[in-house]
């Protein structure tokens, strides 16, 4: 019996998710989402494929490991598989696990009925996996885990740890590979981060991150400068005579030879010994010097490894045992609210400052009322407060036990904390939103920084700092009152001096003539992206005609929903909205309007959707952008099997790699020129 389709589909879909946050977490390193979410994906696709085998394929995320290297280095193939670790979150994945490696041992006859199996236990430390290289002793090369089988070849850059000897000790076998992890310890991290301000740069995240963006530059004199250490933990290719006989012996070999080893290893027996091993880390974790997101339990002896074997991704004689995404608990002092650039009232939770996930937090979003009702959160509770990675702090929930007498319920304003106008919340929706409009001072400010940005009306030199100074000084209450402005009232700025006022006034000058789609784009009507505001300007070609169009008008627009056509028509109903429009034409904002209104056989590329990366010889990607979508094309930022087209420039990237992975058709401007018929 074949599966249901909606089964198919969400296993595609889960393919894609996973696929881009392996390109994240391992060729980007910028992780998108937490460690937990990821692995609650990679679980969900795990049970599928159990449930429906038939649908497991040789390009599934379960049956491979990270993700494709990077470009920008040269690739090594691993002679041995890097491969990774199934995942446990709960002691009884522990006991099931413990109980298939008894029960295979024992029908091997390597266990009698009353042994235990000996495991090594060791903390999972939170780096970047590398294999590095030895023939006769010296290094001579070393590459990242990549996709297990493929990775980058980043050998300068490992010679510039002091922690990797360049020469083993003797008597070192004649090859081997030695794996472990590349990472930053906190002390260290502190101080680099310190630098990196003193400097005028950003800091660093994470140590995770820092650690895995130092070690793959692209000149080994920054690797250098950064306070990496390497310890092993494992081993690939290697010849020798007589190995030692368990994993910890191994190790202690590895270390004999001046390789630094994994710290905080220790030998257990049974499930007791994993679990007591996995508490007695945990309590250890905050006086780490270095970050660990778990630990791993190896079984000790090599002969049991080799019986065990491997399935397509992990090993069966090793598990890791993660902790849960980082948790704290504080007071929550008080509830407010936040206005968006759409009006949407968002509580936010004010706490007792609390450090969690490496950074100190004060606030933590509650989403919406319903959330809030929904988790039982009172003012005054102490919460479990959650902060995963790069996620942004969120209150998990209360403890009741610890609830006080004088807590309270948190109420929706009925009017808005910025402008006093009436916030409502619509049947059909889970958010409440203050009605005031470009009226709300927080919705002005909000809608003032979307217009002024590249996409919109591009006006260079108007940041969100100077655009606060003058929302905040009553100067500007709408995008028309910004080309009024005088280069004597700018100057007179904090850190603003004459030439950058001038500056300023030169870019609002050059933006009085945007098309109609970045003016439609750049109004911040709600549901109205990049995307739709250019749809809108094809079909009806002048701002009057898009004002003045009404339901039925916008609804005959290909891709344009009820709720858009609703709100961009009570947008234009506006009587204020139109008052800004009026404003803006009267200081000299004059929108390009399209030729004419372009009926469906005018657009060649109405069926396809583009993808642009790399440096086009001729066009910017944005006015390349433009020009597909007056022909009636779509253009969007990643690269999926939805895709029909990626349009590659010169030093393309990761999508011209993702493309060939989907067989997605690569072009270069000229065949997009011919598909224009330009």
């Amino acid at each position: 019996m074949s599966e249901p389709s909606k089964v198919a589909q969400r296993v595609q879909e889960l393919h894609q998710q996973i696929a881009q946050h392996n390109y994240n977490y391992y060729v980007a390193d910028a992780p998108t989402v937490s460690d937990a979410k990821y692995d609650a994906l990679l679980r969900e696709l795990e049970e599928l494929e159990q449930q429906y085998p038939h649908l497991v394929s040789s390009d599934s995320p379960t049956q491979r490991v990270g993700a494709q290297p990077s470009n920008a280095f040269q690739s090594v193939s691993h002679g041995v598989p890097m491969l990774s670790l199934s995942n446990a979150f709960a002691e009884d994945e522990v006991q099931a696990f413990d109980k298939r490696v008894r029960d295979l041992l024992l029908g091997a006859g390597m266990l009698n009925n009353t042994d235990e199996v000996v495991y090594q236990a060791e903390y999972k430390l939170d780096g970047l996996a590398v294999n590095i290289r030895y023939e006769n002793g010296s290094l001579v090369q070393a590459a990242t885990r990549g996709d297990g089988r493929t990775g980058e070849d980043i050998t300068a850059n490992i010679r510039t740890l002091r922690s990797v000897p360049l020469k083993l000790q003797e008597p070192y076998p004649d090859l081997i590979e030695i794996r472990g992890e590349v990472l930053i310890n906190r002390s260290d991290f502190e101080q680099l981060n310190e630098q990196q301000v003193k400097r005028g740069e950003k800091p660093f995240v994470n140590p995770r991150n820092a650690a895995a963006g130092s070690l793959r530059q692209l000149e080994p004199s920054v690797t250098a400068s950064r306070p990496l250490r390497f310890y092993a933990y494992g081993w690939g290719q290697i010849s020798h005579a007589t190995l030692p006989q368990t994993h910890a012996q191994m190790l202690d070999y590895l270390s004999k030879l001046g390789v630094p080893v994994s710290p905080g290893r220790k030998i257990v027996t049974g499930v007791k010994g994993l679990i007591d091993f996995y508490n007695y880390a945990g309590s250890n974790r905050p006086n780490l010097n270095f970050e660990i997101d778990g630990v791993v339990y190896k079984v000790n002896s090599l002969a049991a490894q080799e019986l065990l074997g491997y399935v397509s991704r992990a090993p069966r004689f090793a598990l890791a045992h993660k902790y849960p995404a980082q948790e704290e608990t504080t007071l929550l002092l008080d509830i407010n609210v936040q206005v968006g650039r759409t009006g949407a009232i968002t509580p936010v939770a004010r706490l007792e400052p609390v450090f969690v996930g490496g950074v100190t937090v004060t606030n933590a979003t509650l989403h919406n009322e319903d959330e809030v009702i929904r988790k039982n959160i009172l003012i005054g509770d102490t919460v479990v407060v959650r902060r995963a990675g790069d996620v942004i702090p969120e209150v998990v929930a209360p403890i009741i036990d610890l609830r006080p007498k004088n807590a309270r319920k948190f109420i929706m304003p009925s009017r808005c904390p910025e402008c006093g106008s009436a916030i409502e919340r619509p049947e059909d929706e889970a958010v409440a939103r203050c009605t005031g409009g470009l009226f709300c001072p927080a919705q002005r400010r909000q809608t003032i920084i979307h217009a002024v940005s590249r996409k919109a009306l591009n006006i260079d030199g108007l940041g969100e700092k100077l655009v606060n100074q003058l929302v905040d000084s009553g100067r500007v209450k709408t995008v028309a009152d910004l080309f009024t402005l005088t280069v004597l009232e700018l100057s007179a700025l904090e850190r603003m001096g004459k030439k950058s006022a001038q500056n300023v006034v030169n870019a609002l000058e050059a933006a009085k003539n945007p098309t109609l789609g970045r003016l439609l784009y750049a109004l911040g009507i709600r549901h109205v992206g990049e995307t739709t505001a250019q749809a809108l300007a094809t079909h009806f070609g002048s701002l009057e005609a898009v004002s003045k169009a009404e339901l039925d008008d916008l609804l005959a627009i290909p891709d344009v929903g009820p709720a858009v056509a609703a709100s961009v028509a009570r947008f234009f109903a506006e009587p204020h909205n139109c008052e800004v429009l009026e404003n803006l034409l009267s200081v000299g904002v004059k929108p390009q309007n399209e030729e004419k209104p372009l009926r469906s056989n005018d657009l060649p590329l109405r069926d396809y959707t583009f993808v642009l990366t790399g440096t086009l010889p001729n066009w910017s990607r944005d006015e390349a952008s433009q020009h597909i979508k007056a022909a009636g094309g779509k253009v969007t930022s990643s690269v999926s099997r939805k895709t029909s087209f990626l349009v590659a420039g010169s030093e393309a990237g990761s999508k011209l790699t993702r493309a060939h992975e989907l067989n997605v058709q690569v072009i270069n401007e000229d065949d997009l020129r011919k598909m224009l018929g330009m």
